[in-house]
């Protein structure tokens, strides 16, 4: 499995705090709203990739309100190229920062490696709103809901737990991990809602920081810093899960805590990004909120930056 992992260490030259995460999944979201600088190169280790068709089901752990549940499947839909025709926008598709324009660094890792570009396909949501396993929730339990929600060979299932439910190490050490089943054949992503629990970690830029420089907090571009900050994790998450599902895929460092796509770029969201700045953002006028990728339906998201192969930097959609 993945995690974001938190290790704090103030840096008396540079006022910062890395918020690392270690663990034993792979690819996980680190507790950091830092930037972290990227490794010179992400190794593929010749193991299988979440390539082509890939059914993607969502397992509502909790209470989410319609609303909610939208902010997260439209930007599910936004991945993918027959959606572009619906992006609320009077830019050139080709000069929209999209989601899908973010989501085309991950294609290039895929033909690098000689697969089919992944395309993601929602296939079904389930609803547990009165938490069958209660609201304190064990790793290993949340593999157990993913494989409950969706146990066919090659999927992928998204647990998504609630604003009041309290998961293993959730805000102590990570924001949300992937991890695989016990057969290695289909795979799943952890996040929580942080917004009751630890906002300050796991919903920045969109909430003060617990640590660190103290900036003054971005808007959230659809409104509610949770799902926003959820967004965030889930982006980061599917990027290293597609790319790194079963741990022999593309990341640096150890197997046990490997850096990957999304967290090579940790805290980088926009051009010129530093510790404790997000970087330059696009800033919808009516609202105030930040922004830097359109999604269908007239959606805006704030996306992670990820290690672009070809140039071995960050990359941003902005």
């Amino acid at each position: 499995m993945g995690f974001i992992q938190i290790s704090r260490k103030v840096s008396l030259l540079l006022f910062l705090v890395q918020l690392n995460l270690i663990g034993s999944c792979l690819g996980a979201r680190k507790l950091t709203s830092l930037y972290q600088p990227p490794p010179m190169s992400l190794t593929y280790q010749k193991g299988p990739l979440l390539e082509g068709a890939l059914p993607v089901s969502i397992l509502w752990y909790g209470k989410f309100s319609p609303v909610q549940k939208s902010i997260v499947v439209d930007f599910l839909l936004s991945l993918n190229p027959e959606k572009k025709h619906h992006l609320n926008t009077e830019l050139s598709v080709s000069a929209q920062p999209s989601v899908y324009k973010w989501w085309g660094t991950i294609q290039t890792y895929m033909k690098k490696a000689g697969k089919k570009e992944t395309r993601i396909l929602l296939s079904n949501q389930f609803s547990d709103q009165n938490c069958s396993l209660g609201k304190i929730l064990k790793r290993s339990q949340v593999s157990e809901l993913a494989q409950k929600a969706n146990s066919k060979q090659g999927a992928l299932t998204l647990v998504l737990t609630a604003k009041d439910v309290a998961v293993e190490g959730f805000c102590m050490s990570n924001c949300g991990f992937h991890g695989s089943n016990t057969n290695h054949d289909s795979a799943f992503i952890w996040v929580g809602d942080s917004v009751s629990q630890c906002p300050g970690q796991c919903a920045w830029p969109f909430h003060q920081p617990m640590y660190g420089p103290q900036t003054a907090p971005l808007g959230a571009p659809n409104g509610d810093v949770g799902v926003d900050g959820m967004i965030v994790n889930i982006a980061s998450l599917l990027a290293g899960a597609v790319t790194n599902p079963f741990g022999n895929g593309y990341f640096v460092g150890s197997a046990e805590a490997p850096m990957e796509v999304a967290s090579a770029c940790t805290g980088v969201y926009g051009k010129g990004a530093y510790p404790g700045y997000a970087g330059e953002l696009l800033v919808d006028p009516s609202t105030d909120a930040s922004y830097n990728a359109l999604g269908v339906n007239g959606r805006k998201y704030l996306l992670p930056a990820l290690f672009d192969p070809s140039t071995s930097l960050c990359s941003t959609v902005v």
